[in-house]
């Protein structure tokens, strides 16, 4: 059985530095740019509708008004398409069938609420990434190239994106640690001690 991990990380945790380090050192693809365009597929959407935005605008504007600009709110790899496009149940469902469809094979997946859709498939490893806020802040800092005010504010608005996106589809606490079979500060060990500690659980959960 290839091995399977699921990424959930905080702003500043290293989520995507760690996410394609694993996969490198498991042997197994890296999806978070990839999925949009398996989405589009599902859809019959055209790819070039994409960019990065994790969901329709419409959706936003509906339970994110307070928020910053959508493009603002996740990490690399979200989407945004044409309202009109698909509905927010298409875009659920589509990205949950190739979520389903890359875990057969054996994948690290980071963000998407993967966790909680993959709860269920045999051998799946589910590690969350995080640390103390002021922590993440200056490991942004350092890893992004932002000064502190920024980090500050970026902290604040992808971390509660991040909490609502999973609130709001699934009804489930991302912080909750039920959730989990591993939970890394990564703000104190860094990230080849992350890929070695996790690369190992997931070999182990594997077999």
């Amino acid at each position: 059985m290839k091995p399977l991990v699921t990424i959930s990380a905080a702003y500043g945790a290293g989520g995507s530095l760690v996410g394609p380090r694993l996969a490198d050192r498991l042997g197994v693809p890296f999806l978070d740019r990839a999925i949009p365009v398996s989405v589009a597929d599902q859809l019959e959407t055209p790819r070039e509708g994409l960019t990065r935005k994790e969901l329709p605008r419409d959706t936003f504007r509906r339970w994110l008004p307070r928020f910053a600009p959508p493009v603002r709110l996740f990490s690399a790899g979200a989407i945004e398409t044409d309202p009109a496009a698909m509905s927010e149940q298409q875009f659920r469902d589509a990205t949950e069938r190739v979520l389903h469809e890359y875990a057969e094979a054996g994948a690290v997946i980071l963000g998407r609420a993967a966790a909680v859709v993959l709860r269920d498939q045999p051998g799946a490893l589910h590690v969350r990434l995080d640390g103390p806020a002021d922590s993440r802040i200056g490991q942004a800092m350092v890893v992004l190239g932002v000064d502190r005010p920024t980090a500050e504010r970026e902290l604040m608005i992808a971390d509660r994106a991040r909490e609502t996106y999973v609130q709001r589809w699934y009804g489930v606490d991302p912080h909750d640690p039920r959730c989990y079979d591993l939970i890394i500060d990564s703000t104190r060990i860094n990230v080849d001690g992350c890929v070695e500690v996790i690369a190992a659980a997931a070999s182990t959960r594997a077999r």
